[in-house]
């Protein structure tokens, strides 16, 4: 399976050569010469990204400090950033782009700038067509029916990709995966890794998609590939039949550890298997963007896609990975990551996720200090789009688009529903006790944050998200630090660091694909009693932890 999952340990062998970070300052609008900077800078913006061009603007906007006599110039290109995308929202409707228009509509409300007699459709009326321009199952299936029944509505993934030649000697190669109808048109859901060859960019070799029904598993019928979601590891397909059975979609919230599920695929290519066990657990970290669900129903290979259902025939999750050397160690996508990826995955393409470059952990109400429960925010990368909006070290983040943030998981649920290049509305908790809105850009997740704060900051800052240790920096060859504190389950606590070691960076070095790094330090543990050690760490570039 080519799918990433960061937490599992990956073994690298080969290094390659860090850079030096490009480390951006504070603007500060209240000088003439800047704020005329910016103004220039984002006229050249529009041109090409006008939802970007307008939440800079509406940043400039807000800045308390702005000489009179240059803030009629900002609310002038305000206004015309408005009337450009209030006609870039009417344009998406009348080409039925719904998806463009949602995101123009969500930034034109993010910013304080949404005026419904500009546009030609309210925010209830465009989430309607978005609603009804796909269709899945809604009815609930007949509880009297036997679970077996619900096979027929299952298809086996058959991908050909042609001859494999080792050593002289050819080989027909093929993958095999599991999937299931969602409505009676033909669109059927799977994994992403077992279609990845049919839209993986860099996949240069014979790949051919076709489905077996399970009422047919000798005749193979053509598929394509209409939408796919490779960090949430989801694909849709459509094959040119009506479907023999259509699965409802459940609700996975429902489900409580030791509930009995089914699950139903082809393992080995054996196909209409059906097997059965029980949720072990609903939170388990295995995708950088969000939690799944662990069952002990048996997963092996082949099964991956198939559905996981309750005794009544909904769908409440995906079968996507089983660890074949751990028996009944098997691992499920819950449901509401495809309910929520539907629309964008029925749009076609790609579907990318966002992120606000920042990085840090949940916090628990506190009745003392009076913080909220909420998602604080430990980092933020210099001149990234929280950054430039305002989030600082220590804010508590309480909702994203009104959508109340309680969690890392909550906001990783809420940040579903949002493309990149959509500007979003988040409400922060200071430690002074005020609460706060700021619109906010959200840029495109890459696959390795880690690596991009790595370049985008000094060592001595980079270091507490990447390994989970700030530094105060005791030598001008900056090489020489001391950690000035460590975070509680991060690999430097692990690794046996703690406050005011000293440490001498010796060495970074990254793997192949830039997801994992190695630092070769020399420290004298406190803990060790100040025994001098010259050791290696490494980090994978991912966690659940950017967002």
């Amino acid at each position: 399976m080519n799918k990433k999952i960061w937490l599992l340990p990956l073994l690298v062998f080969l290094f390659s050569c860090s850079s030096v970070p490009n480390v951006s300052v504070p603007v500060d609008y209240s000088q003439e010469d800047v704020l005329l900077n910016e103004i220039s800078e984002i006229k050249k913006i529009l041109e090409i990204n006008p939802i970007k061009a307008i939440w800079r603007t509406k940043l400039i906007a807000n800045y308390d400090n702005i000489a009179q006599n240059l803030r009629q110039n900002v609310l002038d290109l305000l206004n015309e950033c408005v009337q450009i995308l209030s006609v870039s929202f009417n344009e998406s409707i009348t080409e039925k782009n719904y998806i463009a228009a949602q995101r123009v509509l969500k930034t034109l409300q993010a910013v304080d700038c949404y005026f419904p007699e500009q546009l030609n459709l309210s925010s209830e009326e465009l989430h309607n067509l978005i609603l009804s321009s796909f269709s899945v199952e809604e009815k609930k299936q007949d509880a009297a029916s036997p679970v077996s029944s619900f096979i027929e509505g299952t298809i086996t993934i058959w991908v050909d990709q042609g001859i494999h030649v080792s050593k002289g000697v050819g080989y027909a190669s093929h993958v095999i995966g599991s999937g299931f109808f969602i409505n009676n048109d033909g669109y059927a859901v799977t994994n992403y890794h077992v279609i990845q060859s049919e839209v993986d960019p860099e996949y240069e070799g014979y790949s051919r998609l076709y489905v077996k029904l399970a009422s047919d598993s000798d005749t193979r019928i053509p598929a394509k590939v209409i939408g796919w979601d490779a960090a949430l590891d989801l694909a849709l397909l459509k094959v040119e039949i009506d479907s023999p059975f259509a699965f409802s979609l459940g609700e996975s919230k429902d489900l409580d550890i030791g509930d009995k599920i089914y699950a139903i695929g082809s393992p080995a290519g054996l196909e209409r298997t059906l097997t059965s066990g029980i949720v072990s657990a609903t939170d388990r970290d295995l995708f950088s963007i969000g939690k799944v669900m662990q069952i002990d129903a048996a997963i092996n290979s082949g099964n991956s896609g198939g559905p996981i259902i309750d005794s009544e025939g909904s769908v409440q999750a995906i079968a996507f990975a089983g660890m074949l050397e751990y028996e009944g160690l098997n691992f499920a996508i819950p449901v509401e990551y495809l309910k929520a990826n539907l629309p964008f995955l029925f749009a076609g393409g790609e579907r990318l996720h966002g992120w606000i470059e920042a990085f840090g952990k949940e916090v628990k109400a506190n009745e003392f200090t009076g913080q909220p429960a909420g998602l604080q925010v430990q980092y933020v990368i210099p001149g990234g789009t929280a950054s430039r909006s305002g989030i600082v070290v220590n804010d508590v983040i309480l909702s994203l688009d009104g959508y109340a943030i309680s969690d890392l998981a909550s906001f990783h649920n809420a940040m579903l529903y949002v493309l990149p290049e959509t500007v979003v509305s988040i409400e922060l908790w200071n430690p002074d006790g005020t609460t706060r809105f700021v619109p906010v850009y959200v840029e495109q997740r890459p696959e390795n944050p880690g690596y991009q704060v790595y370049n985008s900051d000094i060592i001595a800052k980079s270091f507490l998200p990447i390994f989970g240790m700030s530094l105060e920096s005791l030598s001008s060859s900056g090489k020489k630090y001391r950690v000035s504190s460590v975070l509680k389950g991060s690999t430097a606590d692990e690794s046996g660091f703690s406050e005011f070691d000293p440490v001498e960076i010796i060495k970074i070095r990254f793997s192949p694909d830039n997801d994992v790094i190695y630092a070769q330090i020399y420290t004298k543990k406190r803990k060790n009693g100040y025994f001098e050690v010259d050791i290696m760490i490494a980090t994978s570039l991912d966690s659940p932890y950017y967002f």
